[in-house]
């Protein structure tokens, strides 16, 4: 009888899924945080539906534009240095055959291979593609699944107006009496359960990143709705 093939992740390809959702929970926290601290200023300050919900849409717009920039120009300058090291590559491949295969073979016998072995392994790999070879064992790269900055950039917004969202319609969708209450309860649930994901994907201890995620997100809405407590009550 054939046995089923499953095709499962490994190596790269499931690193590179954990740091993308890793990215995500890290954008939606900051979708949460920053959003949160401006409806809540807000609220502090006035009881009035339509500055609040002005100020919260402004602020997720906002930011979901300029983490997608941020994202989109980090993202571009690592993908033009990769593509800089694999023109480089190519060069030295072209020019030096030679001292590339030996710089190949003694980097397989630096990962424990005899030099017989690693010779070996150097040499049918590069009969099989050169480039592929050098640049895993070398740049830790591969030429056809280079990180795009349009999708990193889309991700991240993404990521920014789902964390968002929460509080802005918390806010709006509860009772004058109870907004504020309601989206700090809100708030701090969504960050402990962004902090426990977070440290599931790290290794990390979860309990001391949950506890240390909704102590900061307390504060700093504390900090922000007594701000706009003040500063509406000057103004008033």
């Amino acid at each position: 009888m054939t046995e089923a093939v499953h095709a499962e992740p490994h190596g790269g390809e499931l690193s590179q899924r954990l740091n993308w959702l890793r990215a995500g929970v890290l954008g939606a926290n900051d979708g949460i945080v920053s959003t949160a601290g401006i409806v809540v200023g807000v609220a502090g300050a006035t009881v009035e539906r339509g500055p609040i919900a002005t100020a919260g849409v402004a602020g997720l717009v906002a930011g979901a534009v300029s983490m997608a920039l941020g994202e989109y120009v980090s993202v571009s300058s690592q993908r033009d240095s990769e593509r800089a090291q694999l023109a480089k590559e190519r060069r030295e491949l072209r020019e030096a055959p030679g001292e590339e295969l030996e710089e190949l073979t003694e980097l397989y016998e630096g990962k424990g291979l005899s030099r017989e072995t690693a010779q070996r392994v150097a040499t049918e790999l590069t009969e099989h593609d050169a480039l592929a070879a050098h640049v895993d064992a070398e740049l830790h790269l591969d030429p056809d699944e280079l990180t795009s900055p349009w999708r990193a950039a889309g991700a991240s917004a993404v990521a920014f107006v789902s964390g968002a969202l929460l509080p802005l319609v918390a806010i709006l969708a509860t009772p004058t009496s109870w907004r504020v209450p309601v989206t700090v309860a809100v708030v701090l649930l969504a960050l402990g359960l962004a902090g426990w994901i977070s440290a599931r994907l790290g290794g990390a201890t979860p309990r001391r990143a949950v506890l240390r995620v909704v102590l900061g997100g307390a504060l700093g809405l504390a900090v922000t709705y007594g701000i706009g407590w003040l500063i509406g009550g000057a103004v008033g």
